[in-house]
């Protein structure tokens, strides 16, 4: 029995690990989109493509993923999601060394594919390997490691990727600058295919203590029940705006942080403590972009402590009213970013991370609790609405290079009040299942 347990605690290890991996690398994307704009000379509208080559992943694969976990089984659909991701990580590998821009958007695709399908099969086995008393800790715990990634790949990337690149107008990268970056992101991308490949061993090796512990997998019956279910395609809508404002955000934040009607000209970052020791002065005074890219860190350790703190907010106060709050505080502090701006824009934009933390459990429960399509099906249809991380960063730069980035926070505004919007709408509507849970993570 000791050994039964001390296996499974092996195997539940193990899958946390996915969880932050896939955490790490999704918060890559944010110093990516900076350096890539410098490394290729883009525009914002252009460098957001590998935002949306990123997540429109999700669009495409999460309802296929669901009907291949259903015909294979767990081990083996993780084992399929990880080889991709591996490959994907080759691609970045080939893109890096070519210098081929068109490769790193494909690269992103497929590694995002590969992590589209491991969130399918991961999120039910963290829960399920182990005592059943204990599946809301372990997804909990595994969910709190994915929130560490976030935090760890902003600082990773924007040091490694962002070393010397500048993207002001009248700015020129030199050639030195430029292959440094894209050695930084061969790196990146080097290390984490040697993670992925370790952990694609360790789960064959391990494939029967895990499939033992593996829930029943649903049947792919009903999958496109949501469909036809009002609260199940309004979720699915806030899904979409909720990613879309949050990936948004973050892509840009780095170039808004670096800004000179922001932080460009000021120190007054590098007197904040905690911030200023994750940036690390250069000495020269003024934010550069890669300091930018690290402070953005800030930004997912935000989400990371809120979603501490709403969880314990939760039990005291309705979802729908939390959520209500949450979204007008948000869409307030993106209000403040470009109708006030300066140097205090950048602190109140690090700060929304804070309050886009409990935004998607909530959602996500709420439309469960509401829809009356399966709970599978209900659940792919939220995951593919995720694709909203690839259309609305896509506006977002547009809207910056037509007007600067700061204004460019009106779009995500715009969608936390529509979000708002909905969590009233959600305390007015009848529950139809009581015993919702989140069957998926973000």
């Amino acid at each position: 029995m000791a050994r039964s347990n001390s296996r499974a605690t092996l195997a539940f290890a193990a899958v946390t690990t996915l969880f932050f991996a896939w955490g790490f690398i999704t918060s890559l994307i944010d110093p990516l989109v900076a350096s890539v704009k410098g490394i290729f000379t883009l525009t914002n509208f252009q460098a957001q493509a590998a935002a949306f080559a990123f997540f429109i992943a999700y669009g495409v694969m999460s309802f296929p993923a669901a009907a291949l976990l259903s015909r294979v089984k767990s081990i083996p659909t993780i084992l399929i999601a990880l080889g991709l991701m591996i490959a994907g990580c080759l691609v970045m590998l080939a893109a890096a060394n070519l210098a081929v821009f068109t490769l790193v958007l494909l690269g992103l695709f497929i590694l995002a594919s590969g992590i589209t399908i491991l969130q399918v099969a991961a999120n039910p086995l963290a829960a399920a390997l182990g005592n059943p008393k204990y599946s809301h800790l372990r997804l909990t715990l595994s969910q709190t490691f994915n929130s560490f990634g976030t935090f760890l790949g902003p600082l990773l990337g924007a040091h490694l990727f962002l070393k010397g690149v500048e993207v002001k107008e009248g700015t020129v990268i030199t050639s030195a600058v430029r292959a440094e970056a894209l050695a930084g992101i061969d790196s990146a991308y080097l290390w984490i295919c040697g993670l992925i490949a370790a952990l694609a061993v360790f789960f064959w090796l391990s494939r029967r203590v895990v499939t033992e512990a593996a829930p029943p997998v649903a049947s792919t019956a009903g999958l496109f029940s949501a469909l036809n279910s009002r609260w199940a395609l309004l979720g699915a809508l806030a899904i979409f705006l909720y990613v879309g404002a949050e990936v948004s955000i973050g892509t840009q934040m780095a170039l808004l942080l670096n800004d000179n009607s922001v932080w460009g000209h000021s120190d007054a970052a590098f007197g904040v403590p905690i911030l200023g020791y994750l940036m690390g002065s250069d000495g020269v005074p003024g934010v550069s972009l890669q300091e930018a890219g690290k402070a953005v860190a800030l930004y997912w350790l935000g989400a990371m402590i809120g979603r501490a703190v709403g969880s314990a907010l939760l039990a005291a106060v309705r979802a729908h009213l939390l959520l209500a709050v949450f979204t007008a505080v948000a869409a307030a502090m993106c209000f403040y970013v470009f109708a006030v701006g300066g140097v205090t824009a950048g602190f109140v934009a690090l700060s929304i991370g804070l309050f886009n933390s409990i935004m998607f459990p909530v959602i996500f429960t709420l439309t469960l609790e509401r829809s009356t399509g399966t709970a599978e099906s209900t659940s792919g249809l939220l995951c593919t609405a995720i694709v909203g991380g690839a259309l609305l960063p896509l506006l977002v730069g547009a809207v910056s290079d037509k007007t600067g980035y700061a204004v460019a926070l009106i779009v995500p505004a715009a969608c936390y009040l529509m979000l708002c919007l909905f969590a009233v709408l959600a305390g007015r509507a009848p529950v139809v299942r009581q015993d919702a849970e989140t069957l998926s993570v973000h």
